[in-house]
């Protein structure tokens, strides 16, 4: 049997954009939209406070004095937060320059997501590649992740375009990565699998191997690698539907993002 979590290097989330694209998805839970619930609690908590003081303290002149916690950091972040792009820009300098503090560095990727779905958008959410756009969504959602790790420490002026400009260059190698291993399955090369293989996200999900959380890793691989569909898995894993995909959402947000 397959190694699930020797090859599996994404996860299931659902319905992630709205528009012409919204036809093509289903109406379950949406993670970006779970991931802005928590964001209202963590961004508020006494870890993110004590974030934010560290902010204001290393950086006096961005402008987030007089602010209660890192939801208030990432509502002025918004375009109509009250701030001009070049003081956004600068706060956004900052949070990177201190992206090495976890609570910063979801302060930060939760500031990017719009940007995040606009470049699986420009992609067009990799239709004719994967099966089905979420499947991009989520890949981009641990590229941001992981640049946002990469960089941490850096000074850049135009961090947001930046990152998003990085961010669309791993999207798109990844789509044709999964281009050609989809062109090679359909030839009867099934053991050939580069994108899975050289999946970003595969040291990560081999570190869960022998723990609790090796079913929910293998499951996740059966639905975005496989193709399976979510009643298909929750069959097979005698649970409910709705509540295995609320666990595959938690497994997302909470280990992998």
């Amino acid at each position: 049997m397959r190694n699930v979590l020797g090859s599996v290097g994404t996860w299931v989330v659902r319905r992630c954009v709205t528009g012409p694209e919204l036809a093509r998805m289903s109406n379950h839970t949406d993670v970006l939209t779970s991931m802005r619930y928590e964001w209202r609690h963590t961004g508020r908590t006494p870890g993110a406070r004590r974030s934010l003081a560290v902010l204001q303290e290393r950086h006096p002149d961005i402008g987030v004095d007089g602010l209660d916690d890192l939801c208030g950091v990432v509502t002025i972040l918004e375009a109509r937060g009250g701030r001009t792009v070049i003081e956004r820009a600068r706060i956004v300098q900052a949070l990177l320059e201190e992206c090495g503090d976890p609570e910063l560095h979801r302060a930060l990727l939760q500031t990017l997501l719009p940007g995040i779905v606009s470049v699986c958008r420009q992609l067009r959410f990799g239709d004719g590649i994967v099966r089905d756009p979420s499947e991009t969504v989520s890949m981009a959602l641990g590229f941001a992740s992981e640049l946002l790790t990469d960089w941490a420490g850096q000074s850049r002026t135009y961090a947001a375009p930046d990152l998003l400009s990085a961010l669309r260059g791993r999207l798109r190698r990844w789509l044709m990565k999964e281009k050609a291993a989809s062109l090679a399955t359909r030839a009867n090369y099934s053991d050939n699998e580069p994108a899975v293989e050289s999946s970003p996200l595969l040291a990560r999900l081999n570190s869960f191997r022998g723990s609790q959380y090796e079913r929910i890793a293998g499951i996740t691989y059966a639905r975005v690698f496989e193709g399976r569909s979510l009643h298909d898995v929750a069959a097979a894993d005698h649970s409910a539907p709705s509540t295995l995909q609320k666990e595959l959402q938690h497994f997302a947000i909470h280990y992998l993002i």
